[in-house]
């Protein structure tokens, strides 16, 4: 199964093994349809069943089967959440997830090696995708002006470098 981070556990609410996520997710609704949700812990996964989850801005409240007093939610804090990445919903046509984008081996038009999506940030008009490994890191503004093509298949962007990059 594919999943997906959704957040990461940054603190207890209360004593019944409530816990607060800060989310990593663009839109919470997709939490809604949520039957369990999976926790990393020193790189074990471990499922749990949902007794409830209540959504609060940028963050969300946990309530997990089998964890049920303070104690128990402290040894989840910093852990990260998962969800099962096939709840996703399917986007528009040239939309990507961050997730589908890190990774891409990143060429100019004219066939030129530039490197790999290492990360992405927003800058609230529009991302930008750090690009490494190749002669020098890149910052390549996720506009049409600039990418010009994205090959998921074969794990591949085509750039035009503006003026500058």
């Amino acid at each position: 199964m594919d999943i997906l981070e959704a957040g990461r556990i940054v603190k207890t609410c209360g004593l019944k093994g409530r816990m607060k996520v800060l989310s990593y997710l663009e839109s919470n609704d997709i939490l809604q349809s949520l039957d369990e949700v999976s926790i990393r812990r020193d790189m074990q996964v471990e499922t749990f069943k949902l007794k409830d989850i209540r959504i609060s801005g940028n963050c969300f409240f946990l309530d997990i089967e089998g964890i049920s007093d303070l104690e128990s939610a402290k040894t989840l804090v910093g852990c990260e959440v998962l969800i099962p990445a096939d709840k996703l919903a399917e986007l528009p046509d040239d939309e990507y997830y961050w997730r589908d984008i890190i990774g891409l081996e990143v060429f100019t038009e004219d066939d030129h090696y530039i490197g790999k999506i290492e990360s992405i940030f927003a800058t609230g008009s529009n991302d930008v995708y750090v690009c490494t490994g190749g002669e020098r890191e890149v910052l390549l503004p996720a506009l049409a002006d600039v990418v010009r093509k994205i090959d998921l298949v074969h794990r591949r962007m085509v750039v035009r470098l503006l003026e500058g990059l």
